[in-house]
């Protein structure tokens, strides 16, 4: 009895977290493409080109994903895109600084 019990349990985890997994990174890719923009407006081409390239690339690369279906990994690449272009943000505003005063 235990032992189904402790199955079901299992079972019912995986499906909750496969539901998460099976749906389009919908608020992930949103929040990417507003940092990316955000990063965009603080002249990170200029400041952080590094970082703001990243986040495109890994934007692309969620896109792609998207495409094939493969939300998962989407979903990291998305989060990924969003982590670097707030980067590229903070080292614009940073390197901006100096001009400000």
């Amino acid at each position: 009895m235990l032992c189904v019990r402790s199955l079901l349990v299992a079972l019912a985890a995986l499906a909750a977290v496969s539901a998460c997994v099976t749906s389009p990174p919908v608020q992930e890719m949103s929040d990417a493409r507003q940092a990316i923009n955000a990063a965009v407006e603080a002249d990170a081409s200029r400041f952080a080109p590094e970082s703001l390239g990243d986040a495109r690339r890994f934007l692309e690369e969620a896109e792609q994903q998207i495409q094939q279906e493969a939300y998962g990994p989407a979903r990291m690449n998305a989060v990924r895109a969003k982590n670097r272009a707030s980067q590229a943000l903070r080292s614009s505003q940073a390197a901006a600084e100096p001009d400000r005063r």
